[in-house]
């Protein structure tokens, strides 16, 4: 199986761009790379300089001037259509797929967007067509849905209520809404009518055919991502800071070590003991003034660091603050320079 890297924050941290740059630089290194990005944002393919709309779905593209680099922008609703027949049989894989309420549930719910992504990079990962694949997660609650989704959609599929409305054996459909139907969905009869009912029960009853397949696919998820290299991204702002706190708290549902907290778009140390010219003139005031204020902006970016990472008890990397995003391929591999022994950690876990 591939090695999984995963690149997880709040959004607005630099996500997609430590993915692109860790991506770049372990493929320069001689290492097969697949970069997958679940955020539809088109940041990825513009970094890459790739168009990754034309390619047919969920089939990475191959990134040029870069050897041993793919590109990949998850289609989740191709996804789903794979997971689906991936799971049952053909005549009720053209249901779901048709029914309202399970798009709904496809396209809508949080978990099943992180599922779908989940098993897909699955999928890529027992191909073995790569060494690597570096998977930059949905900004949505910090990225903590791609890695409880799994158990979330088991527990949404086989939950108790689903047993209970469609009983421990699955029934005929008929027999479902004749006898099964229970005083809850009788009464749902008198308000919503029986044709509406009836097609939930039908949506119901496919939904659990899902179920078995799905409970083993979502159990191998759940142990690759818990031997994956785990990357939390986060800045200074008190709302990333947030979200990778959260993150920790919630590692003993997930049972995910993460290997670092990579802090994005650290101000230089040097900065905290620079000095402005001595002069007297308005100018040279001026100067010193602005120098004093990124000193101290500089100083409460290094305790928040250092305090955070100590706090969470985890390694800490830090990503150096640059004039201008990268947007292409050389600023990407410009950038993988900065953070080498965030390379190395990856490489060495």
């Amino acid at each position: 199986m591939s090695e999984i890297v995963v690149i997880t924050g709040a959004g607005g941290v630099g996500k997609t761009t430590l993915s692109a740059s860790i991506g770049t630089a372990l493929a320069a290194a001689g290492q097969r790379t697949l970069i997958i990005t679940v955020d539809p944002a088109r940041r990825l393919a513009d970094a890459l300089g790739v168009s990754l709309d034309g390619a047919a779905p969920n089939r990475p593209t191959r990134v040029d001037d870069v050897a041993e680099l793919d590109a990949l922008m998850l289609d989740l609703t191709a996804s789903w259509e794979a997971i689906t027949r991936r799971h049952t049989d053909p005549q009720i894989a053209d249901r779901l797929l048709e029914n309202p309420y399970f798009r709904a549930v496809a396209d809508r719910f949080p978990a099943a967007q992180s599922y779908a992504a989940g098993e897909q990079v699955a999928e890529f990962a027992d191909s073995r067509a790569w060494d690597v694949i570096v998977v930059d997660t949905p900004p949505a609650a910090g990225g903590i849905d791609f890695f409880m989704a799994p158990r979330q959609m088991q527990d949404l599929i086989g939950g108790r209520m689903l047993r209970w409305l469609t009983g421990a054996r699955i029934p005929g459909r008929r027999l479902l809404y004749r006898t099964t139907a229970r005083p809850m969905l009788r009464l749902a009869d008198a308000v919503l009518g029986s044709a509406l009912l009836e097609e939930i029960a039908d949506f119901l009853l496919d939904l659990r055919n899902l179920y078995d397949g799905m409970a083993a696919r979502a159990a191998a998820i759940e142990r690759m991502l818990t031997t994956a290299t785990v990357l939390v991204v986060s800045t200074d702002g008190p709302g990333p800071m947030r979200e990778a706190g959260r993150f920790f708290r919630s590692l003993p549902e997930i049972a995910v070590s993460p290997a670092a907290l990579v802090f994005n778009r650290a101000l230089p140390d040097s900065w905290i003991t620079a000095r402005g010219p001595q002069g007297s003139s308005p100018l040279e005031q001026a100067v010193r003034d602005n120098m004093a204020r990124w000193s101290t902006e500089a100083r409460r970016n290094r305790d928040a660091r250092e305090a955070m990472a100590a706090r969470l008890e985890v390694p800490l990397v830090t990503v150096p603050w640059l004039r201008q995003a990268p947007r292409d391929l050389i600023a990407l591999q410009a950038l993988a320079g900065e953070h080498s022994g965030l390379l190395s950690l990856i490489q060495d876990d």
